[in-house]
């Protein structure tokens, strides 16, 4: 199996350009995992540009299938005073397949702080069940450590379309950052899903992320995470996700734009 870090040391910058190619270990259907594309984006973005104030916001459009050969191009769209903006295409052998919208921004004193995103009460990893039951699983899944402590599971028609997961990599070696949280925070499968009636395809189209802590520098540190489907009709649905340190300290508040061919 491809670890996590090995995907990342398989980068290799060529001319202001990096490449690395996809393997079955971190497929999801025909493409690279979405949670991967998004990890090789900004890993490729903080290699090329390493002075980079923290990040707080990412955006990324899936348009298309990452498989074979990749090529990632990272580009500065504007550098302001407290604020850097970056720009990173993903292309495949099929052509364009992802593209992600980076800001890095210095931080500043306020008079405005608060936290109103409470992590919701739940039972420890060690006391939670497999969150696929032993059953079948994405490729890519088996890269990570996934207990169900809360909420629905897919398919089973229950009333609320949410899961609560507590997650983490399997790989202990991958680094305490935000590459890897963000390689984590796309794992569970779509919300809606908990109300398909049986399996179909499903299709990220849109993911927006704003960082509201830098993730804890602990390896094997478990990550809780909170998805909603909030809305759904037409083949598409809307969801929101949240992520927050074992501690409860919260990391990662995301939405999705999902398409739904049930």
């Amino acid at each position: 199996m491809t670890t996590f870090t090995e995907l990342l040391a398989s980068i290799t910058e060529r001319e202001e350009r990096f490449t690395t190619s996809v393997t079955e270990d971190w497929a999801q259907g025909r493409t690279l995992y979405g949670g991967a594309s998004g990890a090789l984006c900004l890993a490729a973005a903080l290699r090329r540009f390493p002075d980079l104030p923290p990040l707080r916001a990412a955006q990324f459009a899936f348009v298309g299938p990452a498989a074979g050969v990749l090529e990632i191009s990272p580009a500065i769209l504007r550098q302001g005073k407290s604020a850097t903006f970056v720009g990173v295409d993903l292309a495949g052998e099929a052509g364009p397949a992802a593209r992600a919208l980076f800001c890095f921004g210095a931080g500043r004193d306020s008079a405005v702080t608060f936290n109103r995103l409470p992590a919701p009460a739940v039972p420890a990893p060690e006391d939670c069940e497999d969150f696929f039951r032993g059953g079948p699983r994405p490729n890519f899944a088996h890269q990570f450590e996934v207990v169900g402590a809360g909420g629905s599971v897919p398919f089973s028609m229950a009333d609320v379309p949410e899961y609560v997961l507590w997650l983490r990599h399997k790989d202990r070696a991958a680094p305490a950052d935000l590459v890897s949280l963000v390689a984590l925070a796309d794992m569970p499968p779509p919300a809606a899903m908990v109300r398909f009636p049986t399996f179909g395809p499903i299709s990220t189209i849109t993911w927006a992320m704003e960082i509201l802590n830098p993730p804890p520098a602990d390896q094997d540190a478990w990550f809780l995470m909170t998805s909603r489907a909030e809305d759904a009709g037409a083949g598409y649905s809307s969801q929101a996700m949240n992520i927050w340190a074992a501690d409860g300290t919260p990391l990662v508040a995301a939405r999705q734009s999902v398409a739904l061919f049930v």
